[in-house]
């Protein structure tokens, strides 16, 4: 008997492959359409210099307003170098309604303020463990700034205790729990929602088309397994991107309010 004409699972496996390669050649954008999905993520995730060079590249329409995304940029580096006061500063020079009209988003930089100071305390080179009055900056913050919020909500209230628990356990000390509050990304975490509450602020989509695909497919791909669609065992995104969906730093675990 031919192998060809085998009609065993491995047969109908292959089959079934083909049958996707196929459609999935049928339905191929078109190369103008992916230019404007690289567009859009380079302007809604603010990379204006790239954004530039690919409109060069591309014969595309430069993006319209650069200014408008160094301002995001510039929000975005200096949450990154835990310059929080810094950051709050430029939002609110952009916009003042954009963390009065978002308190949940408020909380979260000043939260990640206090991280900061505490995370500075923490470091410093002084060969020996913090003693309590080191730590007088932090709780001096916490009480002018955070505790007025906390009887708001009690999700408040816990996010504070829990930050303000890093003060009392050492570093080596910390569970999971405490040492996601010190971890960076929470940095990256932050700046992502601020850009797109920016981007909300000026009438613009607060992110960028890609993602929204990527989620779309993949939803698509369990609803089609799920409902015993014949589909390769794996199927790749496409992309080099590690966590395109889930955006920096956007990991399940989040010790900050939700």
């Amino acid at each position: 008997m031919s192998i060809l004409s085998s009609t065993g699972p491995a047969a109908s496996t292959m089959r079934g492959s083909h049958s996707f390669d196929r459609k999935v050649e049928e339905m191929k954008p078109s190369k103008s359409d992916i230019n404007w999905v690289i567009m859009d993520y380079l302007v809604s995730e603010g990379y204006p210099g790239a954004a530039e060079k690919f409109a060069q590249e591309t014969n595309m329409a430069s993006p319209v307003d650069n200014e408008s995304i160094r301002e995001r940029v510039r929000i975005r580096n200096a949450i990154h170098g835990g310059r929080i006061d810094e950051a709050i500063e430029m939002i609110n020079e952009i916009d003042p309604e954009i963390l009065d009209t978002n308190p949940l988003l408020h909380f979260h930089l000043l939260q990640l303020h206090l991280i900061e100071i505490i995370r500075a305390i923490l470091s410093a080179p002084s060969g020996a463990n913090p003693i309590a009055t080191d730590f007088l900056p932090a709780i001096k913050f916490a009480t002018e700034q955070l505790s007025p919020r906390a009887p708001t909500d009690p999700t408040y209230q816990q996010a504070l205790e829990r930050t303000m628990a890093l003060m009392i356990f050492p570093p080596e000390k910390m569970t999971p729990e405490f040492k996601e509050l010190l971890d960076v990304r929470l940095r990256e975490k932050v700046a992502g929602e601020v850009n797109k509450a920016v981007l909300e602020s000026r009438g613009q989509r607060s992110e960028a088309k890609i993602r929204q695909l990527i989620r779309a497919r993949a939803w698509a791909e369990g609803e089609a397994r799920a409902a015993k669609v014949e589909l390769p065992a794996f199927v790749p995104v496409g992309l080099d991107a590690e966590d395109v969906s889930g955006g920096v730093g956007g990991g399940d675990g989040d010790a900050m309010v939700h």
